[in-house]
């Protein structure tokens, strides 16, 4: 039974010692869980453009690759890069796909709540018009019916700002809302004479302009003057034969403008997710193309909006070390424990450091107390000792004595209180030979 007792008073310090430990540590768990992101969501939503486009194939690619990894993307559709954006801000999606250009003609737009993770691809500017007259300047179009685009769309917003610049009215009848293939079959049947289309090269309608009949393709002869005009703008070139060696088309090298189509997120979207999104978007569109080499893209290439820091960091040192070779959720762990643990280590370390210390000092001051008054006693012993309180000097070591014992020192410091025990016998020596000088003095 003292055994048991024993054990229990022992444990009762190590737990007295403990707790303030464990109160520090667990106000450090509470700080750093502040800093935990959240587990990411399983599924994402990106708005795309019409499913002919080639926002709708990158978005149809980038899916399979993220469900390889747990994570679903849904696809909507829409009717082009202004209703992505809109669907942004109303959180109706988390990703779109912006064409370069549309924020300049979106006006009084807080888009603080959007970022950036780059541009994925050219999207050249195809001018296609009817006519044996070579056209190379925009404003030669003037006063003919050229179709812009639909409502809403980016193609439109794009070819106003063009047209614009080229002192051609922006609310004239001759503008017409046709885009894609409807625009193709109306200037093919002479409906309309030119039509403005924004999209990759091998895009089904651009395939059909360039092969069909009558039709021309116009080469921007002042393309330098709208890059230095328009930011989000790049000169490129369609070769000679490049679309069909043997019929030598085009006929000779034709300078294009091109845009960007750009990855538009919203900032909330979770860092994990933004990476992976990351990854998909160099696999998919990283390889080299019609217009573009290989690794030119992802690229913050259209500065309209914010980058992403996450974005950031992603071209500047490639995806986040744990995701090189873990799998997704594995690292995604891993990165959030690190994070709650990496500060609780760093206190617990010191903490554990100072730990034995601490409880030897609380095993210690037991016996110290009694030392206390020990030495209290051994004082007053020698300087105003009274021979008739003999016997309450006695009881006052004996209870001392008694006070050590009633302590139960664990078995690892039982030399304390064995000490303690030679230095009561020590007092109680000298209050013996106190009391024999004062037998032996009959003046004391």
């Amino acid at each position: 039974m003292k055994k048991l007792h024993a054990k229990f008073v022992s444990v009762r310090d190590l737990l007295a010692t403990a707790w303030p430990i464990v109160l520090i540590t667990a106000v450090g768990f509470v700080v750093a869980y502040q800093f935990v992101q959240p587990a990411p969501p399983r599924q994402m939503t990106i708005t795309t453009g019409g499913e002919a486009g080639a926002y709708y194939a990158y978005a149809k690619r980038y899916a399979a690759l993220l469900a390889a990894k747990g994570i679903t993307l849904n696809i909507l559709t829409s009717a082009g890069s202004v209703q992505n954006l809109e669907r942004l801000k109303k959180s109706e999606a988390d990703i779109a796909f912006v064409q370069g250009g549309v924020h300049e003609v979106i006006e009084n737009e807080d888009e603080s709540e959007l970022r950036s993770l780059g541009s994925v691809s050219y999207e050249p500017v195809w001018v296609f018009y009817r006519g044996d007259q070579r056209i190379g300047k925009l404003h030669q179009l003037d006063g003919q019916r050229i179709a812009v685009g639909e409502e809403g769309s980016g193609i439109r917003g794009l070819a106003l700002q063009l047209l614009e610049a080229n002192e051609i009215s922006t609310r004239s009848k001759n503008l017409v809302p046709l885009a894609g293939l409807n625009a193709a079959e109306a200037l093919q049947q002479g409906k309309i004479d030119a039509s403005f289309i924004v999209a990759a090269q091998e895009a089904p309608v651009v395939q059909v302009m360039l092969r069909s009949p009558g039709i021309r393709l116009m080469s921007f002869s002042q393309a330098d003057a709208y890059t230095r005009r328009f930011s989000f703008l790049s000169r490129i070139v369609l070769p000679r034969g490049v679309v069909d060696l043997v019929r030598d088309t085009p006929p000779k090298d034709t300078v294009l403008l091109a845009t960007t189509a750009n990855v538009i997120v919203r900032n909330d979207l979770h860092p994990a997710l933004v990476n992976l999104l990351l990854q998909a978007m160099t696999e998919v569109n990283g390889k080299s193309g019609f217009f573009q080499r290989a690794g030119e893209f992802p690229a913050y290439k259209d500065q309209s909006f914010d980058l992403s820091d996450d974005a950031k960091r992603y071209f500047e040192s490639g995806p986040p070390f744990l995701q090189r070779y873990l799998p997704f959720w594995i690292a995604v762990l891993v990165e959030r424990l690190f994070v709650l643990l990496l500060p609780i280590v760093i206190l617990l370390l010191p903490l554990l450091k100072i730990a034995p210390s601490l409880y030897s000092w609380r095993v210690r001051s037991k016996i110290f107390r009694c030392y206390g008054d020990l030495k209290f006693l051994e004082n007053e012993l020698r300087q105003h000792y009274d021979s008739s309180r003999k016997a309450e000097y006695l009881a006052r070591l004996d209870h001392i004595e008694e006070d050590a014992y009633s302590r139960n020192i664990p078995i690892s410091y039982s030399d304390l209180l064995y000490t303690l025990r030679e230095h009561i016998n020590l007092v109680r020596q000298e209050l013996f030979q106190l009391g024999a000088k004062a037998a032996s003095d009959p003046k004391e």
